[in-house]
């Protein structure tokens, strides 16, 4: 395998319970001595963001372990499907997923939206999940919810379809490192992302409409780490703090930062990540 094929991933297209999945793998770099006890971590993207969104936080993790992206129906590269689906129908899908790649457990890392279905996992099959990681995330339609003005801007696709519409709200929408530099918002979103049909969008809100995990955090069983940055306006930092109570083995982790801290400021976050999970 290339080197570049190592650091980016392997890109295919595969069938998980009879849907096409956009995946990428990268494996473990052989000439990075591979942990070969080291389970996969499996990645969750936010709404409308295909798996290239999450690029600069791979390329800043240990060549250590495999990664494994993937773009959700209808977002990237997926082909969208005929009717709506929901977050149990993606757990299942993602279960199917983990064992199909010949796995038995995966370590799952979820942000924004990709944080609701990594917890769903969690609870659903709880066997799949090892150690659960959650960023800029809340618990869905229960939670402290961001002002009017900001979800204004999170119902459309827009932002990931116009470039110069992402510089304009970057600076609202995202807070963090992009009230200083908005024009970032551009190269995140849109360099090397792949845009699908706008109903994949949708599709994607409507997964999630009406779903919450809030009574059912302390069922939880798995090693959890919550990553919160202060200065989220889509996600507002109480939500991080309620459900790290909520949580029985939860760690609390604040950053200084925004919503996209994650892939803006990935050489800030990824080492806490690794730590966490190498606490395993």
């Amino acid at each position: 395998m290339a080197a570049t094929e190592h650091m980016r991933g392997r890109t295919q297209l595969i069938t998980v319970r009879g849907r096409q999945l956009r995946i990428a793998v990268r494996a473990a770099d052989p000439a990075g001595q591979p942990d070969l006890a080291l389970p996969p971590l499996l990645l969750c993207n936010g709404v409308g963001g295909s798996l290239e969104l999450l690029q600069p936080f791979v390329d800043a993790l240990s060549p250590r372990r495999d990664i494994v992206r993937f773009d959700l129906p209808g977002i990237g590269g997926s082909p969208a499907p005929a009717v709506p689906y929901r977050l149990t129908t993606l757990a299942r899908m993602l279960s199917n997923l983990i064992a199909q790649l010949g796995h038995r457990q995966a370590d799952v890392l979820g942000i924004s939206w990709g944080g609701g279905l990594a917890q769903q996992l969690a609870l659903q099959h709880p066997g799949r999940v090892r150690r659960l990681v959650l960023v800029a995330t809340g618990t869905g339609s229960l939670m402290v919810p961001a002002s009017p003005r900001i979800l204004r801007h999170m119902v459309t696709p827009q932002r990931h379809r116009d470039p110069d519409y992402a510089v304009r709200v970057a600076a609202e929408v995202y807070g963090g490192s992009m009230r200083a530099h908005p024009e970032r918002a551009r190269d995140l979103l849109h360099a090397t992302a792949r845009v699908g049909p706008r109903r994949g969008y949708y599709y994607q809100l409507m997964a999630a409409a009406g779903w919450t995990s809030l009574p059912l955090l302390p069922l939880l069983r798995q090693p959890t780490l919550v990553l919160a940055g202060d200065d989220d306006p889509i996600i507002p930092l109480v939500n991080a703090r309620i459900m790290d109570r909520l949580i029985r083995r939860s760690t609390l982790r604040m950053y200084s930062g925004g919503h996209l801290e994650l892939i803006a400021e990935p050489g800030r976050l990824a080492p806490v990540v690794e730590e966490f999970l190498d606490a395993g």
